[in-house]
């Protein structure tokens, strides 16, 4: 039987480190535990670089307390022996650029992974070198970022298997609500006013707006897709506009600047997220057996959102405690639904090019007895930031990247509302 193949994790968005390595020693402008946003902004006239200059920022180490775990459980489980290593390999990646520009990275990653592995005496012993091939394993945003790469790259993008934890195919309230607001709170202290700004600014965050079927309620005249600028409130345009006035090069017309750069993050989004949708796992030597894709359900999620029309005809979202919901225990399947993992809602999570039947769901509860420490977790950084390290959720991974029976039947899943045919990727599942 031939040695698994060598494994990429890549993280969500916001979940590894930033340093700047022009002061010398580098600094570090995003960890756990300090987030820079001044130093972490990027340039109103080229943002592939940062307001504050000289800089040179670059991606640093992924965040432990959501994916060291499974890192070392993977390296652990997928080793047929401990003198045959399996190499799992952490993805860092600077998350606030745009999509697309990440994709030839990860494409220049892999081929030093394959690479790398085939240097191995075990895995040159194998001939893994004649097939090449990688899994991928994606966080959060990091599905996308796998769908995106593998769009683009189809056939040629040397992967094998995928796993997905958690990501906003379809996108996000969330999103909506740091960009609107920067934090739970409307900007009343001076950290979270920088965030708002700091989030208004950062090309990433827009590829993960909400495009989820009879999500957003808007008022008649208004756009119904948050990827058209007339969608969103003014003072998105304002604060890139004073943004524009702080750091530009040019004070020349601000508020034209201002509205082609918002239109430009929103159509760069948009077009990535069309290519998304449209891809389907055949062009890319798949099929849906190759792809484990697990959804966080059972936590109350922003499922809605209202978009209003002022008497000015601009709009104005309006934020309301009933668009947070969680009705996966409800008896009707219509509703099951209106659910999510705290960040990322159901509907948000279900890919074009996998079925309902498909996916495997997962809840808080599926913790095991002695993840005390992830529980608590859970209480604070919420259910999908912290779902990675779910053991239950490292032996399944494990199992659809080998191929290996559940002998000791400590693997398991939920299926999506309304599905009477389950299909994932691991089979057999035991259900819950």
């Amino acid at each position: 039987m031939a040695l698994p193949d060598p494994v990429i994790v890549i993280p969500g968005i916001t979940a590894n480190y930033l340093f700047d390595n022009y002061p010398l020693p580098p600094d570090d402008i995003w960890t756990v535990l300090s987030l820079n946003y001044e130093r972490a902004g990027l340039h109103p006239d080229d943002t592939r670089y940062e307001a504050t200059e000289p800089a040179l920022v670059r991606p640093g180490q992924l965040y432990e307390i959501a994916y060291k775990e499974l890192v070392d459980e993977l390296r652990h489980n997928l080793a047929p022996s401990s003198d045959q290593p399996v190499p799992v390999f952490p993805f860092s990646l600077d998350w606030r650029q745009p999509l697309e520009t990440i994709e030839p990275q990860l494409r220049a990653f892999v081929d030093e992974v394959i690479a790398r592995t085939a240097l191995l005496p075990h895995y040159a012993k194998d001939k893994y070198a004649q097939r090449g091939t990688v899994s991928l394993v994606g966080h959060s945003m990091g599905g996308i970022h796998i769908a995106g790469y593998l769009e683009h790259y189809k056939k040629d993008s040397k992967v094998a298997k995928v796993a997905t934890l958690a990501s906003p195919f379809k996108g996000s309230f969330e999103a909506v609500i740091k960009i609107t607001t920067g934090t739970a709170n409307l900007g009343a202290t001076p950290p979270s006013s920088r965030e708002r700004e700091a989030a208004r600014i950062t090309p990433a965050l827009y590829y993960i707006l909400p495009r989820v079927p009879d999500g957003i309620q808007v008022d008649p005249g208004l756009p119904d897709s948050l990827f058209d600028p007339r969608a969103w409130q003014t003072s998105i345009l304002r604060t890139i506009e004073e943004y524009i006035r702080l750091h530009g090069t040019s004070q020349r017309n601000r508020p034209q600047q201002a509205a082609q750069l918002f239109a430009r993050f929103l159509s760069d989004a948009k077009a990535h997220r069309d290519r998304i949708e449209a891809f389907r796992l055949d062009q890319a030597g798949l099929a849906a057996k190759d792809w484990l894709c697990v959804v966080g359900v059972d936590s109350t999620t922003r499922v809605h959102l209202q978009i209003v029309k002022l008497p000015d005809g601009t709009a104005d979202f309006r934020f309301h405690s009933e668009d947070r919901d969680n009705k996966w225990s409800s008896k009707t399947q219509k509703e099951r639904v209106f659910t999510g993992d705290g960040t990322v809602p159901f509907l948000g999570a279900v890919p074009s090019f996998l079925g309902l039947e498909n996916l495997v769901c997962v809840t808080p509860d599926d913790f095991g007895y002695w993840e005390v420490q992830d529980k608590l977790t859970t209480q604070i950084a919420g259910f999908h930031g912290i779902l990675p390290n779910m053991d239950m959720l490292h032996r399944l991974i494990v199992r659809h990247l080998t191929g290996s029976p559940d002998t000791h039947e400590n693997t398991w899943g939920r299926r999506a509302p309304g599905v009477k045919t389950w299909q994932p990727a691991v089979q057999p599942l035991k259900e819950k």
